[in-house]
């Protein structure tokens, strides 16, 4: 298999350490809650940089992706600094997906709208939980409207309530003019988790930081990121 982001796997690497001090991550992370001495499956793993904060803080981590690009810098740095971490070449969405395995707590740090298949997905996600598990995720606020330059959450051409796949065409959004997103709807997202029998527990919109001469600095006055944790039922 191949993935869009097999083409932006060295932009990943490079640009994305393993300082997970930003808001974002951060926000995830704190309503991830602890993770020591847990199960945690990290979906759309990428690089590894949320896998990797996992195992730091004592969590037994598997990190599933479609890219072979990106699991292949993942591996790198595993075989550099082991920290236990099994990377699996996967499809998210597959029925299949680590059959008979559980697990405590599943992450998904700013992945769901690359996964062409949520309602897949998100299935997989609470067939893997143990009862009372946590899932985690962050994603760019679907109701992001976008500034001068920078893309919002749904194609320019259209309207927040169309939902598809699409390229951005902000000059400032380069890498989402690469690899795309699927636009969704926040209720589509809040239902998908309902009928999979995930219970919203938790929501954080941590403020993007912007320095105020970028040209990004407009989008700081709008929902940038939206930040969930939920409960298996």
């Amino acid at each position: 298999m191949s993935a869009r982001y097999d083409g932006v796997a060295d932009y990943y690497a490079t640009g994305w350490t393993d300082d997970l001090d930003d808001p974002v991550t951060a926000a995830l992370f704190d309503v991830l809650g602890g993770v020591d001495g847990q199960r945690v499956l990290d979906v759309a793993c990428g690089h590894g940089r949320i896998s990797r904060g996992l195992a730091r803080r004592g969590a037994s981590v598997v990190g599933v992706d479609l890219s072979p690009a990106m699991l292949g810098k993942a591996c790198e740095l595993e075989d550099r600094e082991p920290l236990g971490i099994r990377y699996l070449h996967a499809d998210a969405a597959d029925p299949d997906l680590l059959r008979g395995e559980t697990y405590d707590a599943a992450v998904c740090s700013m992945g769901l709208s690359d996964i062409d298949d949520l309602d897949g997905t998100v299935a997989n996600v609470h067939r893997l939980l143990r009862p009372g598990g946590t899932f985690a995720f962050c994603i760019l606020h679907p109701c992001f409207p976008g500034v001068e330059g920078v893309s919002g959450a749904w194609p320019s051409d259209s309207t927040y309530y169309d939902e598809r796949y699409w390229q951005a065409d902000g000059a400032l959004s380069t890498l989402r003019q690469q690899v795309g997103a699927n636009h969704r709807t926040l209720s589509t997202y809040l239902n998908t988790l309902h009928h999979h029998g995930l219970t919203l527990t938790r929501t954080a919109e941590p403020r993007p930081v912007i320095d105020p001469s970028s040209p990004k600095a407009p989008a700081a006055r709008y929902p940038f990121f939206l930040v969930i944790s939920c409960r298996a039922n």
